[in-house]
């Protein structure tokens, strides 16, 4: 996951308005053979003219990026209903230092505690007979999902840092987050520092992290499958991810129909595999800064927060359709709100934390490519794929 900052603040206090004004003057005269300028505004910091382009939106990019460098300000472009809008932003340029030591540290916390998660996991006999050690070894028992579930972590955030430095986007290493419970993490994100040129740069640095992240979700998944059994359920009962549509056809692929009176005893390596499915459908979710987010606004634009509020209402109201199945299926209301309860947090998190606000790009006029935007779709369908209705079952 990415987290873009919010478009950056002035640098330092606002231009005295005689400043602004004769900044305004040199930003017209930097403008006027670019855009057939009909309006000019000023508000607050920024100076915003309003016209027809006269050249291609890339090439008037290129353009005011060097005329306004040396003046303070960074150029945005905009489309408007009558026109295009040129967006003069006094942004400070110098980029943030890294600090490699943070991520360094607490990436190591997140290998410590999810190698400790997953000693929860059984299924590997290499493994599982550490459990007996009577040393510090016996946490070794979880090398196989915390391997597993760091590897797709690993990659989906090093696919956006690798693309946005390829553009030469000012952006952090991964930050990741240990957690003491659950998977051990709740995964990782980087910083993006700078706007990105344009809504192609901007889903492909979008993209790639789901994308490179399911490249190794996928075969381990196949590889963990090859390692599982299919055996008589206990006596006792048994607790189990659910399914979604992509784990269920692997499943049925390798093993065919479950016979009845039997389950599956997943790999802990396609228990990792499972959760890296589930981490890349919800950042594939279409709502703000998500990765999501990020392609949907690159496909549709400004109705990007249409469609993300149409997925929080979509959340809830999958939401009250597995509590509606949980409870008249007999499984009593507490189970049905339980198997529930995740798809109202996850639309109370959207909501009040990842919001629905998107930071466009500088070239916001030229329309995506056509092949990106028949991955965004395919992207977008993935979530159906990925998505358990359930997160987990019992039987």
């Amino acid at each position: 996951m990415r987290l873009w900052r919010r478009r950056a603040a002035p640098a330092g206090p606002p231009p005295a308005p005689e400043q602004l004004s004769a900044s305004e003057e040199l930003l017209r005269r930097a403008v006027e053979d670019l855009l057939v300028v009909r309006e000019r505004q000023m508000r607050g910091g920024i100076v915003v003219f309003r016209g027809e382009l006269r050249v291609p939106p890339a090439r008037a990019l290129d353009a005011l990026l060097e005329r306004f460098r040396p003046l303070g300000f960074t150029p945005f472009l905009r489309a408007e209903r009558d026109g295009v809008a040129v967006q003069a932003w006094p942004l400070a340029g110098a980029p943030a230092p890294q600090r490699a030591l943070v991520n360094v540290l607490l990436f190591a916390v997140t290998c410590v505690s999810v190698l400790a998660a997953g000693t929860q996991f059984f299924g590997s006999p290499t493994f599982d007979a550490l459990r007996a050690s009577p040393s510090v070894a016996r946490v070794l028992a979880g090398v196989p999902f915390a391997v597993t579930l760091l590897g797709i972590l690993g990659v989906h955030e090093f696919g956006h840092y690798f693309t946005a430095r390829a553009y030469r986007a000012s952006v952090s290493l991964p930050y990741f987050i240990p957690l003491p419970f659950g998977w051990g993490t709740l995964g990782a994100i980087i910083l993006m520092r700078s706007p990105v040129r344009n809504r192609d740069v901007s889903f492909d640095i979008a993209a790639a992290g789901p994308l490179a992240g399911l490249a190794v979700a996928l075969p381990a998944m196949l590889l963990g499958l090859s390692w599982s059994r299919v055996a008589p359920i206990p006596s006792g009962g048994y607790a189990a991810f659910g399914d979604s549509l992509l784990t269920y056809l692997l499943a049925w692929i390798r093993f065919g129909p479950i016979p009845d009176g039997s389950m599956l005893y997943t790999h802990p390596v396609v228990d990792a595999a499972w959760a890296g499915f589930l981490v890349t459908a919800l950042n594939l979710f279409p709502v703000g800064q998500l990765d999501g987010g990020r392609i949907a606004y690159a496909l549709f634009g400004r109705h990007h927060r249409a469609l993300g509020k149409a997925t929080v209402i979509a959340l809830l109201a999958f939401g009250t359709a597995v509590f509606a199945w949980g409870a008249l299926a007999g499984r009593g209301v507490l189970p049905g709100l339980a198997a529930s309860l995740n798809w109202f947090v996850w639309a109370g998190l959207i909501s009040f934390l990842v919001g629905f606000h998107h930071n466009p790009p500088l070239d916001d006029v030229t329309p995506l490519s056509p092949g990106r935007r028949l991955l965004g779709v395919v992207c977008l369908l993935l979530i159906v794929l990925l998505t358990p209705p359930v997160l987990m079952q019992d039987g």
